[in-house]
């Protein structure tokens, strides 16, 4: 019998998965294939720690596939000869995967696959993810119709799959086959369905009760947030899962009101751990709409007017975590080291960049983007776009680091656990050692400007002159104009526009 073919991209699971279960209700051989593409590893944004980690995943997977009587081919090479090669082989004229929402390389990519189907004559099937919607004309019913996938009832699991007579299961080749090198992760998660279920279950039943405050302070988020982000960005998970376990859990609370206070501080973590998950979809949807804000700002015009300009010093000094700003290197020298950070320390990271330091966001949004294990890049290029000031319609985001330093580690516990040349320096000059006297800088064994360096800028003076800058600009006509097609184009619809 002529198989059916699905093809995986970031939608590594069984569960809630429309096109396996649609491939296998049709009652014949299932090839399940992912394609490792060498073009892909040469895109700017893409580092070897996220090749690793869906390595890791695929071999997870691999597993429950073959429990249910399936393969799993891995494949290297251009995704068009790849398949070609397998419908020679297998003679498959069905092939389905999820819709992909990725930079505009995968979408080149899906169209050069689009029309060797067509030429091949074969039947691709392309099913929706998550809450973002393909040939969208507007943002004016988008929520409505995202909320009504999400609160659909998950896409049932095949119990069973079956193999054409001639596949087996490929090899899962290591990084050193592939020739790729991935830096070594603090606290890397664990891989795999299970882990990404745990870690689900933990943050419901667990660590979830303070996320409400907890989520802006790096030191408590790394506890208190949900640390699925990893997970999902692979999909492990599916947005739709995270969303019922979150809504099951928060109906269990309400049906037991003997622990009103505590059951009260859970829904309010809970749900605005919820809106957050309707953020994911919200901001994917606008790389699926727009697909060059990774390359182009969404007010162009705009961003020509800043004109930020490149400076060589400043980008490493930023990069490598030794700006001379204490809280800002610890964020840095945390996400390198471990590949996750908080939301706000994220934007915070961007925000300097973008104002105090006044480097371009393209580039250093791609540095970010080579960090981040869980690189999801809808979410990332449009909060490089807010941060950075460049779509026009945001509120200016310039972030204070004295500010967030004091907030979220007045006593400089964290300071001292990243930048371990601060290490004894005492709490009064924590935030701003460069106003350490002399003495005091001896006896901590740090002295400004060669155990730790001075601030590259005055932090707060290039932020207001940045602010000032960007709001003169946002004033000029031509970007009015153009913040108004963006608007349109990209604005929340939480409110009824007048």
């Amino acid at each position: 019998m002529t198989p059916n073919l699905v093809w995986l991209k970031r939608d590594l699971r069984l569960q809630d998965h429309a096109p396996l279960f649609e491939a296998a209700c049709a009652d014949l051989p299932v090839i399940v294939l992912y394609i490792l593409e060498p073009e892909r590893w040469q895109q700017p944004d893409v580092d070897p720690i996220h090749i690793e980690w869906e390595l890791d995943t695929l071999r997870s997977l691999k597993g429950e596939f073959e429990a249910l009587g399936g393969v799993l081919l891995v494949r290297q090479g251009d995704a068009v000869q790849v398949l070609d090669d397998l419908r020679v082989a297998f003679g498959f004229t069905r092939m389905f995967s999820h819709e992909e929402t990725g930079t505009m390389w995968s979408w080149d990519r899906d169209k050069r696959v689009a029309s060797w189907a067509r030429s091949s004559g074969v039947k691709w099937s392309e099913y929706p993810s998550n809450g973002v919607i393909r040939s969208l004309p507007d943002r004016d019913n988008w929520k409505a119709l995202r909320d009504r996938r999400i609160q659909a009832e998950s896409i049932p699991t095949p119990t069973r799959l079956a193999a054409p007579y001639n596949a087996c299961s490929d090899k899962i080749p290591t990084m050193h086959e592939l020739g790729l090198h991935a830096r070594g992760l603090i606290g890397r998660p664990l891989p795999g369905r299970q882990a990404a279920c745990d870690t689900l279950e933990s943050f419901l039943e667990e660590r979830g009760r303070p996320y409400r405050w907890a989520m802006s302070g790096p030191e408590e988020a790394t506890r208190h947030c949900s640390r699925l982000s990893p997970y999902l960005s692979v999909g492990v998970l599916s947005i739709r899962e995270v969303d019922h376990a979150v809504g099951l859990r928060m109906r269990t609370l309400r049906r037991n009101p003997e622990h009103a206070d505590d059951a009260a501080e859970w829904l309010k973590s809970l749900s605005s751990f919820r809106s957050r998950l309707a953020w994911h979809c919200h901001f994917i949807q606008k790389l699926e709409s727009e697909t060059t804000i990774d390359t182009i700002a969404q007010n162009p015009v705009l961003d020509d007017q800043l004109d930020r300009a490149w400076d060589q010093d400043r980008f490493d000094a930023w990069k490598e975590g030794r700006t001379g700003l204490p809280f800002l290197d610890a964020c840095m020298r945390q996400l390198t080291a471990t590949g996750w950070i908080n939301f706000r320390m994220r934007a915070m990271l961007q925000s300097v960049a973008s104002y105090a330091l006044w480097l371009p966001w393209r580039e250093t949004g791609l540095h970010l983007a080579r960090l981040f294990l869980d690189y999801e890049p809808g979410i990332h290029w449009s909060q490089v776009g807010m941060q950075s000031g460049t779509t026009g319609i945001n509120t200016v985001r310039a972030y204070s680091v004295l500010k967030q330093s004091k907030d979220h580690d007045p006593e400089g516990t964290y300071i001292r656990r990243w930048v371990r040349e601060l290490a004894n320096v005492p709490t009064a000059y924590i935030h701003e050692p460069w106003n350490m006297p002399l003495m005091e800088q001896q006896m901590a064994g740090c002295i400004v400007g060669i155990d730790y360096p001075e601030p590259i800028v005055n932090e707060g003076e290039a932020r207001k002159a940045a602010v000032a800058k960007v709001y003169a600009a946002r004033r000029t006509p031509a970007v009015r104009r153009k913040s108004s097609d963006v608007v349109r184009k990209h604005g929340s619809r939480k409110r009824r526009r007048g």
